[in-house]
């Protein structure tokens, strides 16, 4: 029988109060808030946004818990942009969106600084059902600009030895979801806005890097469409446990993928959009999942990840709140049809 594990990417939107009081705070501080040392203040506002998001997790039904990223301002982009080594400058367009972060410089060498950490650790006490977020080594590299290491493939190296430090200093947790958005939008030598001088091979190396320094299951996470074949087939010898299939942007590009070049036991389903407004049915994500394991010729998944397409920080707090409890039910739902079947 196929375990559903109901989950989300993380990157929650803040509750309208918390942004109230960040937005009153930070007009206030004197100090620069790029280090990521934030003052007594806001940070009360941030673990009391954590406790938040977390008790909204476990209320909705969710298997896996994430802290929440309440203090990733710059998406994706954060771990470089509180980084002492990263001068963060102009506002850039987050992908193709209304949504904007700071450009993380990288002005000299990436050691881990436990910022990643810091903010699970504080998450310890609230669940045991922990699950991390990190951008991927792609996606990280992708979204800076690097003006210390002068090469492509050395910038990456550098970037994912960065995110395997981190990883490495992790409490426990039961899941790893690595968000690579980059290797769908500018895939490895298809784009000469992602990271012409790499190669699939090598951005799944750089992937392994990270997917290998934590004791936890790996989840390569990629949306706004599929990964390119090449991509594909290079991420399944790495050694992460599953990969991630956008059903909400690309339901025909994903079955094709594992139709063609199969894929690990574990896998992750994109079943609600996590951009869009409109509520999905539980019926709707049961149905998105039978369909998945329909078309694909697998015997039988171990596990499967039901998650958003998307990071959440787009939608406002109460419809995130429901597309959770939707996610949740709408995988109890499969289990249970699965049983009957």
């Amino acid at each position: 029988m196929t375990e559903l594990v109901a989950t989300t990417p993380g990157l929650c939107p803040l509750p309208d109060w918390a942004k109230a009081d960040l937005a009153d705070l930070k007009g206030h501080q004197k100090h620069d808030l790029v280090s990521g040392d934030e003052g007594e203040e806001i940070t009360a506002v941030y673990d009391d946004v954590r406790e938040e998001l977390v008790d909204l997790q476990q209320s909705a039904g969710l298997d896996r818990v994430v802290e929440g990223q309440a203090r990733w301002d710059d998406m994706l982009a954060h771990p470089l942009a509180v980084h002492d080594e990263v001068e963060t400058r102009g506002i850039v367009r987050y992908y193709d969106n209304n949504n904007f972060y700071r450009n993380p410089v990288v002005k000299g060498e990436l050691d881990a600084d436990g910022d990643v950490a810091a903010e699970l650790e504080a998450a310890a006490p609230l669940t045991d059902d922990r699950q991390a977020v990190l951008p991927g080594p792609y996606s990280l590299a992708d979204l800076a600009t690097d003006e210390h290491y002068g090469d492509d493939d050395e910038f990456l190296g550098a970037v994912a030895d960065f995110l395997a430090g981190e990883a490495g200093a992790f409490p426990d947790v039961e899941t790893l979801f690595l968000l690579e958005p980059s290797l769908v939008t500018s895939p490895p030598d298809a784009d000469a806005d992602g990271l012409p001088g790499v190669g699939p091979e090598r951005a799944s190396e750089a992937v392994d890097a990270v997917a290998g320094a934590v004791d936890a299951d790996v989840v390569i996470h990629g949306y706004w469409g599929v990964f390119e074949e090449r991509t594909h087939a290079f991420l399944l010898d790495t050694d992460a446990d599953a990969l991630g299939y956008d059903l909400v942007s690309d339901h025909e590009g994903a079955a094709y993928l594992v139709q063609e070049y199969g894929t690990n036991d574990d896998l992750a389903l994109a079943l609600v959009d996590g951009q869009n407004t409109k509520l999905e049915s539980a019926e709707t994500v049961a149905e998105r999942v039978e369909w998945f394991q329909e078309q694909t010729p697998v015997s039988g998944y171990e596990t499967i990840h039901a998650t958003p397409n998307t990071e959440l920080f787009y939608l406002p707090t109460n419809r995130f709140e429901e597309k959770l409890s939707v996610l949740a039910e709408g995988a109890r739902l499969a289990e249970t049809q699965e049983v009957k079947a």
